[in-house]
């Protein structure tokens, strides 16, 4: 049951424009995409980050990550004068209608949410309140266990204040779904817009805020919200694991994994969808290893037994395993990775199950050359590993000498190893392994059809 705001003089009704303006605390994926998108809608937009060189790149309309489109929006909507960008976030929510706040929650040296960057980022926004003088929206977009938002970020916010949420200004969960490298896609499609509140006004004033991209927004209490977004991205973590078991029991029955789950996923009425069925290289990235650990370590808490998702991750470190011991089978002392992005068409190494395999490799005293088209010199590696600094010991172990591994293109990464390992399928990749003779370990479905693939490539689970 949703609360009526009361009838104070903090009322949006009379306060806030058809087009809102947003600010947006955290200018990394999720807040650049939101940034550039909410632009492209014609609303006003302030993004705020503490990273100087992010405040510059999207002041400037330059894109901090790589990301398809982004850099586009982002510079028309600069052009246009409804971004910009500052490090103060108390001032940008005197000069706006609602903060979406989409700072970091990684893990903790526990295992659970760290979220220190919330609180703080709660204490300026309250500060702002207490200026402003009128209602406001705070609108969290963060992966956050459930009960973080109103048992974390609002009485932080109410203290630094003196105000009261529900009455002085209104709060908000609402997840996103956006798959990084088509994220402005996503964010103009969404699978679903999930609006968790906790007042009638704040309800009203999110649905008229994404009216332009999804008229029938699902409205829903706050804590459902939040579990809505870690439910989401467990099952994605699940489908994974699945269908990577699934290739390793196939193999050495000498079953077309690949054949087995076409089949599989043509039942979408039971098996909901295809997306991620498919047998190949371990999860990874900013959310889904996150947000099993997350689960896990509520569960744990509350005594709760999930054997599935607690076997999750041990599940995802076999298939990284499976990895490296295929590589190390070829007898290679040097080897040529192609692909180091947890996924093609982003910029991102956070947890990426490939540096897991190359710092096994390392410690092995096997020497490697790489190549991502989107991992270049000027990549922040060491800002993304102070981002995983308790989950990733792969990142870890390879943020100082990663750059020094770097080829220039693909095909000098290959002239100089003995061996090939392909975890993302590109084109270029997929002729480089057809013309080679050096042994292809192929972690990516280079060929749908095994009959295709040469006789010197070994799939992970095909």
């Amino acid at each position: 049951m949703l609360h009526q705001t009361h009838p104070t003089a903090f009322h949006p009704s009379f306060r806030i424009s058809a087009r809102p303006a947003v600010s947006v605390v955290g200018l990394g994926y999720v807040g650049a995409v939101s940034t550039a998108c909410l632009a492209g809608l014609g609303h006003m937009v302030i993004g705020v980050d503490v990273d100087p060189v992010k405040v510059a790149s999207i002041a400037e309309g330059r894109s901090p990550i790589h990301e398809k489109d982004l850099g586009r929006l982002l510079s028309e909507g600069v052009q246009a004068g409804l971004i910009s960008a500052t490090d103060d976030l108390a001032e940008a929510v005197t000069r706006t209608d609602i903060t979406f706040v989409s700072v970091g929650t990684p893990t903790a040296q526990d295992g659970g949410c760290d979220d220190r960057y919330i609180r703080a980022a709660a204490r300026s926004i309250g500060e702002g309140l207490v200026r402003k003088g009128a209602f406001h929206v705070v609108v969290m977009r963060c992966s956050i266990p459930p009960g973080t938002t109103l048992g974390v970020m609002v009485p932080e916010i109410e203290a630094a204040s003196g105000l009261k949420a529900g009455t002085d200004f209104g709060v908000c969960f609402n997840p996103e779904f956006l798959r990084e490298g088509v994220a402005v896609a996503d964010f103009h499609a969404p699978p679903k817009t999930v609006i968790g509140v906790t007042d009638q006004a704040t309800a009203e004033l999110m649905s008229r805020l994404y009216a332009d991209v999804d008229a029938n927004p699902i409205v829903t209490s706050i804590e459902v919200a939040e579990m809505v977004k870690y439910v989401d991205n467990v099952w994605h973590a699940t489908k994974v694991t699945f269908a990577n078991e699934v290739g390793r029991l196939c193999k050495p029955l000498n079953v077309d994994s690949h054949e087995v789950m076409d089949i599989f996923v043509q039942d979408t009425k039971l098996n909901l969808s295809p997306y991620y069925l498919k047998p190949g290289f371990a999860y990874g990235g900013s959310c889904l290893p996150k947000e099993v650990r997350a689960v896990t370590h509520i569960a744990a808490r509350l005594g709760v037994d999930l054997p599935l998702i607690a076997s999750l991750d041990r599940s995802n470190a076999t298939q990284i395993a499976e990895a490296a011991r295929m590589v190390k089978a070829t007898g290679a002392r040097k080897v040529a990775v192609l692909g180091l992005a947890f996924k093609p068409g982003t910029d991102d190494l956070r947890e990426s199950p490939i540096l897991e395999v190359m710092a096994d490799l390392l410690e092995q005293g096997i020497e490697i050359v790489a190549h991502d088209p989107a991992i270049t010199a000027e990549t922040r590696i060491e800002a993304q590993l102070a981002y995983v600094a308790y989950a990733s010991k792969g990142l870890g172990q390879l943020a100082t000498g990663l750059r020094d591994m770097l080829a220039e293109d693909a095909a000098a990464a290959l002239a100089a190893s003995d061996a090939l390992i392909v975890t993302h399928a590109h084109p270029a990749y997929r002729a480089l392994a057809a013309a080679t003779g050096k042994p292809v370990i192929d972690v990516a479905r280079l060929w749908k059809s095994r009959a295709d693939q040469p006789a010197n490539l070994c799939g992970i689970g095909w």
